[in-house]
Formats: structure tokens, C-alpha cells, sequence
């Protein structure tokens, strides 16, 4: 029991090695030893629309839907003569500039969010500048002259800021091609929301019919957001969703060596670009034959896109196509109302299962307790409470433990020389006392999923960015400024290893108060919702142990 003892604390210390020194690497930029290497920070290749056909990256070949005919995306290179205008739409929630190209949706600030980076402005999210690209865009296809995201659309005259009262305001682009069809692009914008919903109209004016195919796509960087800790790591990168596949997280590591996993084709589903808190995504909610791809568009840029076959178009016919876009916060509630599946794009891992009840039972307490800080203190509590009497066995089994340490050593140092005779007396000793060495383990490492859980949901929820809790802890998703919480985190838990039985060997006494303090560094940088977390479990457990010793005798 001992040696198994012994194993298990030598296996946690060598993890925390593991895992530290993979931060660092990550902070350096090096290969890390656990998922994708982090990517360094490139400069956002310029967008510059070229002509379709051209030998630059360009869409999917021709698809199982019926052929997709290729169009370039931005190539690498800019040019004052290629500068088109923009106009800027402007609600409660959403600051957006859309580019007469295309009418892509360009740059989109959310104006409810402050930048994290950059004090007193809002996090812009999409955005078409030196340090990042980040676009929305649609086009068609099926035809060597429909419009696409690299033709110019005309621009009809309207509102661009949503008039006190008002409900909504609509941007409306229009553009011809050679072929007779026109294309007709409504976004229309509305109070509250972060959504755009997108309509595509088309008239086939033309003498001979169209079988035209609309695709959706979002273009990004490579590059980590801003500001991301490389103390822990979240998902940036792409994301299709089908009800056959599910939720499918794509890296753009693997974009770039071609060996993307995901759903090709399907009757439902959606895209999302994917970073922490945030997220944008392609939805249409009809049942109808679409096609994903993701693609390499130029240096350190990639999209992910779906295609859908609209029919053919007579001469003289018109149909029309809605769809949405989102770009805005990973709000658990309001995702999932939006589409099936949406809420997934707030990634808790392979602990989804335990932490979406965690997240709703927070969600609760925050309603009753109107503060996320409280609220991160009374789920800990309530999970101490569920797990009382499983910590109370635990506790009670290391109390025993504690309280015959002292006739443990003694053991060891008289029979040292004897390991097996060591062995039969330790035994004996266990039985007669009644104590099980790994009763102290068990019950703990049961509950490990559970807390790994609530990790994930602190680490994830975009409620806590921004988040006050009490006095200078103003934002419960970014590090104590001052580390007043991560000094107390890491005093509690040396007070609780203080508690503990002290092993008999002596190099396993000193790993007890090591890790701890190699535990601690991570703290440091850790946000404050999540060292608050820790120190309140911490807390609750030094109080039932306390109370346990004190039954069972030990000082």
C-alpha cells in the first residue's frame, strides 16, 4: 500500500513538471507536448480581391453538389487601386463596417465588450487591418460571371444607425452580372441582437436558365487572440457542426497540412470561427443539401465555408435564400436558441457532459445572488456539500493515517534493513488500526472530473470578462492585479498539506510541500474567477478536515 502511496504522489508531482514545462514552451513558442504546437504570432497577409480564375488559393473544386467553379479569395498583396468603399452600421450591440466588395462584412466591433488590451475601447472581433483578418463573406457560383465576394455591389441609400425606437435597420447591395442575373443583398440589423440576418435575392433576367450555388465562408488568421495566457490554453480556430457528426473542431494546423476532419456534405448544419469567449457563424436553418469545406487561402490565412445548390433559376424567375451571421459572445442560453448545437462552440472539452449542469446551476445562482463572484462561492459550497460525506470518509481515513505516522517511522527506522518483515508489521499495523492507506485517495480522485468540470466553466463562461466581485477585484476573467488571491490560494494550501499525514518517506514529506508552490506560479496567472474557486474549496476542506482530527485526535 505503501509503494501504491508512493506512486501516485510521484506520478502527480512528475505531471505538474509536465505540465509547467509545457506552459513554458508554449509561452515561448516552442512545440508543446500535449495537442497542436501554439501558433506564433504572423503578420496578417493583406487582402487584395484578384480576379477569379486566378492561381491563387481558390474554393473547393467542383463539389458532389453539382460542380462549384473556382473563385479567389484575397490574394497576398495590397493596392491603393483596389481600396473600395465602406459604410458603417451602427446599433446598441454592434458596430459593423461592410465593404462594397462583395458586401463583406469587414470589421464588426462589439460594443457591449471592452478590449481587455486596450483600455477604453471595445473588443473588435472581425476586422481588416495590419495585425489581424477576420472576415464574413458570401458570393456565388455556377457561372464564370455571377457576383461574388470579389464584385462590386451598389450600395441603396439608407439609415446607418439604428434611430432611437426603432427596431431595426437594413443595408441593401446590389449587383449585376453579364449573364442576366441580378443579386439583390439585404443585412438587416436589429435592436439587442448579434445577429445580421443576411437575404439573398436573385432575378434571372437573362435568356437562358441558371443553376447558380451560394456559398457562405469565414476568413481568418492563424494568429491567437490577443492577450491569450500561456498559462492555459483555449481553442482558436475553425468549427462545422452537423446533426450526424456533431460539434467538429478543426485546427488550422491541420488546414495547413490538409488533413482537416470534418463533414463534407450533409442536409443540415453550420460554420464558426472559434476563439475564446467569442465566436462568428454561418447559419441557415432549412433542411437542404449543403457542402463544408475548409481551405489554405493565402500565408497564415484560412476559411471554412459551406455551399448550397439553389436550383436552377428560368429566365424571368427569381428565389430567394436567408440565412444568418452571428458574431458575438459565447452566451451559453441565447447560443443554443439560435441554432441546435450552437452552445457548442463555448468548448468545455471532453468534460461537456459535467459541465453544461454546472454552468446552468451557476447561471441559477447568479439570478438569485445578482454577482459571479458570489455566485463561483456558492456553487463551491453546494458541490462541498453534495461530496460531504465522501470527503468526510477520505478525511477521516487520513486523520487515522496522520495519527499513526509517528509508529510508521519508527517501523521503518528499526526494520529498514528488513523491507519485507517492514512490510508484514505495516500491514499488521493497517489491520489492526483499521485504516486503509488509499482510503484518503479514492473518494478524492472521484470528484477530480467534476472539479476539472467547473474549471472548464469558469475558464469558458464570457459572463465572467468583465465581472466585478469585491473591492479590487473588478474583472473575475483576468489575473488579481495585485495577487492578494493567489498568495491566499497557495497559504490554504499549504495548510491543508500541513493537515495531512506526513508520509514516512522522507523524500515524499519533501514533494508535499513542493508541489504546492510549483502549483503556485500557475496561480499567479490564473484569472481571479478561477483562483477564487480554489480558494474557497480549499477553505471548505482545511474546515471539515479541522473538524475530523479534531474527532479522531490528532493535532
Amino acid at each position: 500500500m505503501t509503494d501504491m502511496r508512493r506512486t501516485i504522489l510521484w506520478v502527480v508531482f512528475l505531471m505538474s513538471l509536465v505540465l509547467l514545462w509545457d506552459a513554458w514552451n508554449r509561452h515561448t513558442g516552442q512545440p508543446t507536448l500535449f495537442g497542436m504546437p501554439t501558433p506564433t504570432q504572423q503578420a496578417a497577409a493583406p487582402v487584395k480581391p484578384s480576379a477569379p480564375g486566378s492561381s491563387a488559393a481558390t474554393l473547393p473544386a467542383p463539389s458532389a453538389l453539382g460542380g462549384v467553379a473556382a473563385v479567389a479569395p484575397p490574394a497576398a498583396a495590397s493596392a491603393a487601386a483596389d481600396v473600395t468603399p465602406t459604410v458603417t452600421v451602427t446599433t446598441d450591440t454592434l458596430k459593423v463596417t461592410v465593404d462594397h466588395r462583395g458586401a463583406d462584412i469587414v470589421r464588426v466591433e462589439l460594443r457591449g465588450f471592452h478590449d481587455a488590451q486596450k483600455a477604453g475601447q471595445n473588443i473588435v472581433l472581425l476586422d481588416r487591418s495590419a495585425e489581424r483578418v477576420y472576415l464574413a463573406q458570401t458570393g456565388l457560383v455556377g457561372a464564370p460571371d455571377l457576383p461574388t465576394h470579389l464584385s462590386t455591389f451598389q450600395l441603396q441609400a439608407g439609415p446607418t444607425e439604428l434611430a432611437e425606437g426603432a427596431e431595426a435597420l437594413e443595408l441593401v447591395f446590389t449587383a449585376d452580372s453579364a449573364s442576366g442575373l441580378k443579386l439583390r443583398k439585404t443585412l438587416r440589423f436589429t435592436r439587442g441582437s448579434y445577429v445580421v440576418a443576411v437575404r439573398h435575392e436573385l432575378q434571372n433576367e437573362g435568356a437562358a436558365p441558371l443553376r447558380p450555388q451560394l456559398y457562405q465562408q469565414l476568413v481568418r488568421d492563424g494568429n491567437p487572440p490577443p492577450g491569450e495566457s500561456s498559462f492555459y490554453q483555449t481553442f482558436t480556430g475553425p468549427a462545422v457542426y452537423t446533426e450526424q457528426d456533431k460539434f467538429k473542431k478543426v485546427h488550422f494546423e491541420d488546414i495547413e497540412k490538409g488533413k482537416a476532419e470534418h463533414a463534407k456534405t450533409a442536409g443540415d448544419g453550420w460554420i464558426a470561427m472559434v476563439q475564446h469567449y467569442f465566436a462568428s457563424a454561418w447559419l441557415h436553418q432549412d433542411a437542404m443539401p449543403r457542402e463544408f469545406y475548409t481551405k489554405k487561402v493565402d500565408t497564415n490565412l484560412y476559411a471554412v465555408g459551406q455551399i448550397f445548390p439553389l436550383g436552377e433559376v428560368a429566365p424571368g424567375a427569381s428565389l430567394r435564400f436567408d440565412s444568418q451571421l452571428f458574431v458575438g459572445p459565447q452566451e451559453e442560453n441565447k447560443l443554443a436558441a439560435l441554432a441546435p448545437g450552437l452552445e457548442l462552440v463555448k468548448d468545455y472539452g471532453w468534460v461537456t457532459i459535467l459541465a453544461k449542469p454546472l454552468f446552468w446551476l451557476l447561471d441559477k445562482l447568479h439570478g438569485l445572488i445578482g454577482n459571479w463572484g458570489w455566485a463561483i462561492v456558492a456553487l463551491v459550497v453546494l458541490l462541498k456539500a453534495a461530496f460531504y460525506w465522501l470527503n468526510a470518509s477520505a478525511y477521516r481515513s487520513m486523520a487515522k493515517m496522520k495519527a499513526i505516522s509517528p509508529r510508521v517511522m519508527a517501523m521503518r527506522e528499526r526494520l529498514k534493513d528488513k523491507p519485507q518483515e517492514m512490510q508484514q508489521e505495516m500491514m499488521k499495523l493497517y489491520r489492526e488500526e483499521k485504516v486503509n492507506p488509499l482510503g484518503g485517495c479514492l473518494p478524492i480522485l472521484i470528484q477530480i472530473p467534476v472539479f476539472i468540470a467547473l474549471y472548464w466553466v469558469l475558464l469558458s463562461s464570457v459572463e465572467m470578462r468583465g465581472a466585478p466581485w469585491i473591492g479590487w477585484i473588478s474583472d473575475l476573467s483576468i489575473k488579481d492585479p495585485y495577487y492578494i488571491l493567489p498568495v491566499v490560494m497557495t497559504a490554504s494550501t499549504l495548510l491543508q498539506t500541513w493537515l495531512n499525514p506526513t508520509p514516512p518517506d522522507p523524500m515524499q514529506a519533501k514533494m508535499m510541500w513542493i508541489m504546492p508552490l510549483i502549483f503556485s506560479v500557475m496561480f499567479f496567472f490564473f484569472p481571479a474567477g478561477l483562483v477564487l474557486y480554489w480558494i474557497t474549496n480549499n477553505l471548505l476542506s482545511i474546515a471539515q478536515q479541522w473538524v475530523i482530527n479534531r474527532k479522531v485526535g490528532v493535532n
